[in-house]
């Protein structure tokens, strides 16, 4: 309601004339209240006031807080009036009178609607509360038209400038924000008034200066993505940007992803380096957020494409089926074969029907062929392949002149302990055993005759056609040596002929090839107890012997090698002859006695009790004396040896000459003491023999 001059300040009544006080000095604490609501209001502006760019934004937000505080204060004027309006005194007319009793009855009405809603906590605590609706109008419009530099979400700015360094940023912040070119490096295109996305790094630096990082906010939207791209299941792009163990690098979003080399392609990958540097498309397929790990996939894209195709496939799938395929993958036991998005294994030996150490000798990588199929499980995921089989077999081609006894060549191309393989046509082989490779009856292994590669000439000795196997040999090609074994070999020739093998009970010397000879250990030496040829006899070594037996049937040949020589027993027997004395010192004391050396030959064994002297002490070792034999066995080559049967029969000869003497003259007068002397002189030396 409008004010009126005319009214007079008397007719006030005493509630008017306190709110009109009130009203009064609510002006002046409505003009004090905006000038201080004015900072308490500010928001962006009093964040970082140290920050001398922004200070040109700041005058826009105070023009803002002031149009609502006079607003504010109008409003509190206008409420004001009526209470004024009262106090206002009336002279004129009665006319004038109703008028002002009109006015009063309207101002009742306006004062109780005024009591009504006038808000007496804010005017007793001196402050006047904003409306909701204005105050989120204000904070909308900020919001719109400013940035908060404390949050940490990514917002976008607008590139104002850019130096050789460095980019500016404006984010409609109280300042321009800046950027290190660096971190632009995959854009080398940006220029001014693009958009792009960045972060508070920090509020100011020691400049005071706003620092915003693009490369943070890259990283955190492109974790936004890349969940995202996880949980939807969608394609995203990459670029490969190096080779690392077990894989490639690939920049996704600006975050760095592994791709196994397993998931770069359904097939084996032989050169990395091709794909570097390149945009692919990919699937993520693993995200590690503890330790920020993302693993991306392009095989898993492939495989969508073919997993139709391969159903199909396995659907038409036979057994004898001829299908088209790709050498994928080769391994020393086979060969991977790609079908068309369905791989099936060539063993080895499916791969050709000749022998063959490696599937790299026939077959290269990315090689189109045709294969057959052999077998496959019930779900067909494992497919066995061949390529053989679209061939002839070659034994169906072997010409039927080849007949047992008839001599073929051919290569040696596996060695085994019993054996060799000779292949003599293109996937037809047949088996030389060890004892078919040398006439001699001492069987050695098949890699002392041929080796892998060595082409050789033998005859067939069986031939089974139906079966597809061979029998060979190689020493049919030369004579058997038995066959004139008794005009070379006859009993009683003496020959040379060379160490081959031990045994316990002998040694095989071999003649010539062909023929081996025993010489049991027992004919190795006239002299020496011999326990094994070894002790004196050394493989390879060539010693001369005489044949004592042939075996012709039986390819048995005995020889003997001390029959070469004379039998020095025949000598010694005549030398240490019983009896006969020979001085000599003792070698060796053994158990039960001692041993002496008469000569290389001959080892005379000497018992304890032949080791007395006459004094009663023993022979020492080394201590030379004489010897008499008293025993010689030429068959077992035994010689006993005794010094004190040397004095003791001197003994015996000296007691029965006395005894012969004592008989004599005292013949008549024999006593029996005498007779019992004579017994135990004679006991004494009997126990001394």
């Amino acid at each position: 309601m409008a004010k009126k001059p005319t009214e007079k300040a008397t007719e006030k009544s005493p509630v008017t004339s306190v709110v009109a006080k009130k009203a009064t000095a609510k002006k002046a604490t409505t003009k004090k209240t905006a000038a201080t609501k004015a900072p308490t209001k500010k928001t962006a502006a009093t964040k970082a006031p140290a920050k001398k760019t922004t200070a040109t934004k700041a005058p826009a937000k105070k023009t803002i807080k002031a149009k609502i505080e006079k607003k504010e204060t109008v409003k509190v004027k206008v409420e004001a009036t009526p209470v004024e309006a009262i106090s206002v005194e009336t002279t004129h007319d009665v006319a004038v009178v109703e008028e002002v009793k009109a006015s009063k009855e309207e101002n009742k009405v306006a004062q109780a609607e005024f009591l009504d809603t006038f808000n007496w906590h804010n005017y007793q605590e001196g402050i006047d509360v904003i409306e909701d609706k204005q105050l989120d109008a204000f904070e909308k419009l900020v919001k719109e038209n400013f940035v908060d530099t404390s949050d940490d979400d990514v917002i976008e700015g607008e590139v104002v400038y850019m130096t050789e360094r460095e980019a500016i940023i404006d984010i409609n912040a109280k300042s321009e924000g800046v950027i290190s070119l660096n971190e632009f490096r995959y854009n080398p295109d940006l220029k001014v008034g693009d958009k792009v996305e960045v972060i508070v790094d920090m509020r100011e630096d020691r400049s005071g200066q706003l620092v915003l990082s693009h490369r943070k906010a890259r990283v955190i939207k492109a974790w936004g993505r890349v969940n995202h791209a996880h949980d939807k299941d969608e394609i995203v792009s990459g670029f490969v940007k190096c080779r690392t163990k077990g894989g490639m690098i690939v920049d996704v979003f600006g975050i760095e992803a592994f791709l196994p080399g397993s998931q770069i392609d359904v097939k084996p990958i032989r050169d990395y380096d091709q794909y570097v540097n390149k945009t692919m498309e990919f699937k993520v397929v693993k995200i590690n957020h503890e330790f920020k790990n993302v693993v991306v996939s392009h095989k898993a894209l492939i495989e969508a494409d073919i997993e139709e195709q391969k159903k199909e496939i396995i659907g038409q799938l036979e057994k004898g089926q001829v299908l088209e395929g790709t050498v994928k993958n080769i391994t020393s036991y086979g060969v991977f074969i790609d079908l068309g998005g369905v791989d099936g294994l060539i063993h080895i030996t499916d791969l050709s029907w000749s022998r063959i150490n490696h599937p790299s000798e026939i077959l290269e990588l990315d090689q189109k062929l045709n294969v057959v199929i052999l077998d496959f499980d019930d779900n067909k995921s494992r497919i066995q392949l061949g390529l053989k089989q679209l061939s002839e077999h070659p034994w169906e081609k072997l010409p039927e002149i080849l007949k047992q006894g008839e001599k073929v060549k051919g290569k040696v191309v596996v060695i085994a302990d019993y054996g060799a393989f000779v292949e003599i046509e293109e996937g037809v082989e047949g088996l030389v055993h060890v004892s078919e490779m040398s006439w001699s009856t001492h069987l050695r292994s098949a890699q002392d005759f041929v080796k892998v590669g060595d082409q050789i000439e033998a005859v067939i000795l069986t031939i089974d056609r139906e079966s597809r196997k061979m029998s060979l040999g190689i020493k049919q090609i030369t004579p058997d040596p038995w066959t004139d074994i008794t005009s070379k070999y006859p009993i009683g020739s003496k020959h040379s002929g060379l160490v081959r093998n031990f045994t316990n009970f002998g040694v095989f010397i071999e003649l010539e090839e062909g023929i081996d000879g025993l010489v049991y250990i027992s004919d190795l030496s006239w002299t020496k107890k011999v326990k094994h040829p070894s002790e004196v006899l050394a493989l390879g070594d060539k010693i001369d012997v005489i044949v004592l037996e042939l075996d012709v049937d039986g390819r048995k040949l005995s020889l003997g090698h001390k029959q070469t020589k004379d039998n020095p027993w025949d000598i010694y027997e005549k030398e240490f002859a019983l009896d006969t004395q020979h001085t000599a010192s003792i070698t060796e004391i053994v158990d039960k006695g001692a041993t002496i050396h008469f000569n290389d030959d001959i080892i005379a064994f000497v018992p304890s009790r032949h080791l007395e002297k006459e004094d009663g002490s023993k022979i020492g070792k080394g201590e030379e004396v004489t010897f008499k034999i008293i025993e010689f066995n030429k068959e077992f080559k035994r010689v006993v040896a005794s010094h004190t049967v040397l004095f003791k029969e001197q003994e015996m000869k000296n007691v029965k000459r006395a005894t012969k003497k004592i008989a004599a003259s005292n013949s008549d007068k024999a006593t029996l003491g005498d007779l019992d002397a004579l017994a135990s002189l004679k006991e004494k030396m009997d126990n001394d023999k």
